[in-house]
């Protein structure tokens, strides 16, 4: 997320309330996750594990909870609750917004789009031309539709993030201030739910397809051409490279990467990034040729056993 106007180091540790390390005057422009951080960027960190990783990364100011060296060029923002406080900020530069009409006085639709009773269209949706969106669609504040898209009846974008921590007294949600954004000729079946990026996009390139029944998590980036079949859940931060076909109830680990024209078969479990142009099964993926030979193997284990008595 970037925010509307730069701001300086001292006037960011105000809001909240915590001691810095660096020029008081130092511009700060954004903020982000780890994985979309660019120069400019607040990083929060909280755990020794990734200290390393925040520290180096693209961010100019690191919000952390320990005191450390900062790197040249750097500034720190010392919190004793980084997720709290990060939170704070989203709050600041990205409040909720209620909504009181069915669709938004901000949003904008293009020319021959075509918007099926009962729908919600939030605060500065963008949706192009000559699309279709169908009966009792919700699409959050700030997401993106392109040209010739279709979306089936009763499916959500822009849903809040499934990104928690464990507190003593229960979970605690990280405020999701990102978007969805889907290409044109994208076509996304009923019941399916796309959440919007905690600080960047959820993207579904241009031409993608996908059934009813999908869930895909924050800040995952679908390809062009892809297509994806009913029940399958993509976790949050995944990327899926161009013309990726994955078939029904297949399920991902979060932070994977799935090569371009890979083939996932049904109910497969994708538990690690894998390389394109193979066909994959199982749990834990494989690819299909050694799966089901495996397979073959283990359904003449009870004959050889047997021949061993």
């Amino acid at each position: 997320m970037k925010f509307i106007q730069s701001h300086t180091l001292k006037e960011i540790a105000s809001l909240i309330d915590c001691d810095f390390v660096g020029d008081p005057k130092f511009e700060v422009l954004g903020m982000n996750e780890i994985h979309v951080v660019t120069p400019g960027d607040i990083v929060f960190v909280d755990h020794p594990k990734y200290y390393d990783k925040a520290l180096t990364s693209k961010a100019s100011v690191i919000l952390i909870n320990k005191k450390v060296e900062c790197p040249e060029g750097k500034a720190l923002l010392i919190s004793d609750d980084p997720f709290r406080d990060f939170n704070k900020l989203t709050l600041h530069f990205k409040p909720f917004r209620a909504a009181h009409k069915a669709i938004s006085d901000s949003a904008k639709i293009g020319a021959g789009t075509i918007i099926q009773p009962n729908c919600f269209i939030g605060n500065n949706v963008v949706i192009g031309k000559n699309s279709i969106i169908h009966a009792n669609v919700s699409l959050f504040d700030d997401t993106i539709i392109g040209d010739n898209v279709v979306i089936q009846s009763g499916s959500v974008l822009g849903g809040n993030a499934f990104y928690y921590k464990k507190r003593p007294e229960g979970y605690d949600q990280l405020l999701s201030s990102g978007r969805v954004v889907i290409k044109n000729d994208v076509h996304i079946g009923s019941s399916c739910t796309i959440d919007r990026g905690v600080t960047g996009d959820t993207t579904i390139g241009k031409g993608t397809k996908l059934d009813n029944l999908i869930q895909v998590g924050h800040d995952t980036i679908i390809g062009e051409k892809c297509l994806i079949a009913s029940q399958s859940g993509i976790a949050g931060c995944c990327i899926i490279e161009d013309e990726v076909t994955i078939w029904g109830q297949v399920g991902t680990n979060s932070g994977i990467t799935i090569g371009a024209k890979a083939v996932i078969l049904g109910q497969t479990g994708v538990t690690k990034s894998i390389e394109g142009g193979k066909t994959y099964f199982g749990t834990p993926i494989e690819e299909s040729r050694a799966k089901l030979k495996e397979l073959a193997l283990l359904r003449k284990l009870p004959a050889i056993v047997k021949d061993l008595k």
